[in-house]
């Protein structure tokens, strides 16, 4: 029995309705998409990041979606609170935005100047995961009290991997929520520039991995810093250098606000539910049903801004 067979008869439960009226509901249901799919501005080619000085070369197989377009996804689409950090979107083809085997990239940048990678190669990422683990467990308590879901850590999906060639980290985390089976894959990626990093967050199931992680070795080369915004553009005479080195980026320290996608995990795994309110309401009287992971009871607030950890408090994951 599929999810979406179990939602009419949830919605059946809650509200009873005849079969007819269901199916015309579903019916409108895929107007919608249909509509809101088609007001969607898909770019290809060189694609401009402004904020960050930067270019995302969206191949054949790739298509991006500007900043106005990837916050209503996020939000209108995927049932997010609202994020203006959101810059972009990048989509593979091949995937969508809905359905089975569907994800996409969430772009963002942190000004918060140039990060030296002069520890690279002493970071001990085997004893940093068990730091975080524990901080997970510990913010479960906590979440616990407020209400919220738990989260769990449960290893790397991907270990930790700077590439001093094109200044690019990037790694992969296997986590689950409080009411689901299904595993959750983090893939992140940190594009480190003069100024500040442009951060890549691709969130999908975990039983997705080889596939995401083959597009995301495609992805990693689509970002681009412009020229004199470049890595190897920095000057140490006159440029501001970040007070944080790699480990921070993956561990979550001071820079909380690359933690984006700590609030938006739920939605993208869901089911890639279509959130309208004419739909909003039935989903409020069957969340604990369903385990939805689209309800604050799951994600909780998250890191960064409005979330429970503020900057230079390490958030349960990133």
């Amino acid at each position: 029995m599929t999810r979406k067979t179990l939602l009419a008869i949830a919605l059946l439960a809650v509200f009873p309705l005849h079969a007819q009226e269901v199916e015309a509901d579903s019916n409108g249901e895929n107007a919608q998409l249909k509509k809101f799919m088609d007001s969607l501005h898909f770019q290809t080619g060189d694609v401009a990041i402004a904020p960050a000085k930067a270019i995302i070369h969206a191949s054949s197989s790739y298509q991006m979606l500007g900043a106005k377009d990837a916050q209503r996804v996020l939000e209108e689409l995927w049932g997010n609170p609202p994020d203006s950090d959101v810059l972009g979107m990048i989509v593979p083809k091949n995937a969508g935005l809905m359905g089975e085997g569907s994800w996409a990239v969430v772009l963002s940048y942190s000004a918060e100047g140039y990060v030296s990678d002069k520890e690279a190669n002493d970071i001990d990422y085997d004893d940093m995961l068990k730091t975080m683990q524990q901080q997970t467990m510990d913010s479960n308590i906590e979440r616990q009290k407020a209400g919220y879901g738990t989260i769990g850590l449960n290893g790397w999906a991907a270990r930790p991997r700077y590439d001093a060639s094109t200044a690019k980290l990037y790694w992969a985390k296997d986590l689950s929520f409080d009411g689901s089976k299904e595993h959750t894959l983090n893939y992140d990626v940190r594009a480190l520039g003069r100024y500040g990093y442009l951060s890549m967050n691709a969130v999908a199931t975990m039983a997705d991995l080889q596939s995401v992680e083959a597009d995301m070795a495609d992805v990693i080369k689509l970002a681009e810093f412009q020229s004199g915004a470049r890595y190897a553009d920095y000057d140490a005479s006159s440029d501001k250098t970040a007070a944080y080195g790699l480990a921070a980026l993956v561990a979550g320290g001071i820079a909380a606000k690359s933690g984006l996608l700590a609030k938006l995990l739920a939605l993208l795994i869901a089911g890639k539910k279509l959130i309208f309110v004419a739909v909003a309401g039935a989903f409020v009287g069957i969340r604990k049903l369903f385990g939805d992971k689209g309800s604050s009871n799951s994600a909780g607030p998250g890191p960064g801004p409005g979330g429970s950890n503020g900057p230079g408090t390490p958030p349960p994951f990133r």
